[in-house]
């Protein structure tokens, strides 16, 4: 599983710029979007919640590229942080 997820972390870094990712920590079940993943030595992800404008750093994480429509409905959702 953690080598399909480095594969995955990967891919997304390999992909540039101009992307919009959906980011689920499968722990908690919180939904993040941000424009761009960072991958730290340490094997974590940190990335700025576009919702929150955190800055989020997370050991295990789900990543998924998605499309500028998605991205929008998701920073435009009222739904809490969790919810599908």
């Amino acid at each position: 599983m953690r080598r399909i997820m480095l594969f995955l972390v990967i891919a997304v870094f390999l992909t540039g710029c101009g992307s919009y990712y959906k980011v689920t920590d499968p722990a908690s079940k919180n939904i993040y979007y941000t424009e761009d993943v960072d991958q730290m030595k340490s094997g974590a992800v940190k990335f700025k919640d576009v919702k929150t404008g955190g800055q989020i750093t997370l050991q295990s994480s789900e990543i998924k590229e998605i499309d500028s429509k998605e991205f929008e409905a998701g920073i435009k959702s009222g739904k809490p942080e969790g919810t599908k």
